[in-house]
């Protein structure tokens, strides 16, 4: 059956590729041929290949209400947090459909990761009773559905590390237990055959620690023990899912003074290419085993939430200086790496916890 009929299979294909991704669940649904072709995996890869995919920056961000008075005394905590969506090519702001039985929004502080065009939302808060959740939720671009994957396997943790290798896999590593316990435990799960694998447990405990894929091998970064409370590791330890082992720890994995909290990082490449940190309020990158300072961030980003490296440019999206009732405004900013200049995103209203890239 032709895609589109009395059109060639390559153009037709064509004008599929250069489709909005909003319009991939109206695709899906007009026929067979059409569900199966924007169900591939190729077509993803395709979408890249041709310049045609459109890059996200999706967050966990307040929803403000127009009608609280300012001063009312609420902070970002007790807002309703839902997925905000930014479009960096276009600017245009959208919002996911709520989480079904999910009503009092997302969950405070959950970890946002992305596995191709599958969104992934892990852990958190209950909004109402600030227990700690074990639920992960996946949301597919391709057909703008909500799923419930399996639910993360030992004690119920909270602030833990997450990162993704943007293929399959999900590592979660770290947080504290019920009992505010500092954890070494680690595990992975799998989007495809959504289960959980317990892995070695890591060389310390490592509470509010940070995790990125990077080079091969998922690394877990900085965080603190229980009996240490606020003082953070400068330590780093990495995990090779071909060997199923721990590295040996870096001590020294930070550089610089007393660490009041561990750096959010970005890479220029899942499988290589240079770490980025940001870290008060300077832009480091690692070469050679060593930090160097190579940028500063926009005085008004108060507080980063996220930092991404694409081709050419660093994305830094964080808070301003907390609003009253409001918790801080959304900043965003796109700086060139090589002139180090930034430029200003188009940003909402509305403190943001947790964000994460996807390139559909």
């Amino acid at each position: 059956m032709e895609l589109i009929p009395n059109l060639p299979e390559d153009v037709a294909r064509e004008c599929l590729l250069r489709s909005s991704y909003k319009q991939f669940p109206v695709m899906a649904s007009v026929c067979r041929g059409w569900n199966r072709e924007v169900s591939l995996s190729q077509f993803l890869q395709q979408r890249k290949a041709s310049g045609h995919s459109q890059e996200l920056l999706i967050m966990s961000q307040a929803r403000v209400d127009p009608d609280r008075e300012p001063g009312s005394g609420k902070n970002s905590a007790s807002q309703e947090y839902r997925v905000a969506v930014l479009e960096s090519g276009s600017g245009l702001w959208t919002e996911l459909p709520p989480i079904p039985g999910q009503s009092n929004g997302l969950p405070l502080f959950c970890k946002l990761v992305s596995i191709g065009s599958d969104l992934i939302v892990l852990g958190g808060l209950d909004p109402v009773t600030w227990q700690a959740s074990d639920s992960v939720f996946v949301f597919s671009f391709l057909n703008s559905k909500w799923r419930e994957g399996a639910t993360m396997p030992g004690v119920k943790r909270s602030f833990f590390g997450c990162a993704s290798d943007s293929h399959r896999t999900v590592l979660v590593a770290g947080g504290h237990d019920e009992e505010k316990q500092a954890l070494t435990s680690a595990m992975v799960y799998d989007l495809g055959e959504d289960n959980w694998t317990i892995l070695p447990d890591m060389s310390r405990e490592r509470d509010e620690c940070k995790a990125i894929f990077h080079a091969g091998k998922f690394h877990v970064i900085g965080g603190y023990a229980t009996e240490e409370q606020g003082q953070f590791s400068k330590s780093a330890e990495s995990f090779d899912m071909s060997t199923w082992l721990w590295g040996p720890l870096k001590e020294e994995f930070l550089d610089g003074g007393e660490t009041v909290s561990t750096p959010i990082y970005a890479t220029t490449g899942e499988n290589g290419g240079d770490l980025y940190a940001c870290w008060r309020g300077d832009i480091m990158v690692l070469r050679d085993d060593t930090w160097h300072k190579v940028g500063q961030i926009p005085a008004d980003v108060y507080n980063v939430a996220y930092v991404a490296v694409r081709p050419g440019k660093l994305i830094v999206i964080g808070n301003g200086k907390a609003l009253a009732g409001y918790g801080g405004a959304t900043v965003g900013y796109s700086c060139d790496l090589s002139s180090f200049r930034w430029v200003k995103l188009e940003t909402h209203v509305g403190h943001v916890q947790a964000s994460c890239f996807l390139e559909v």
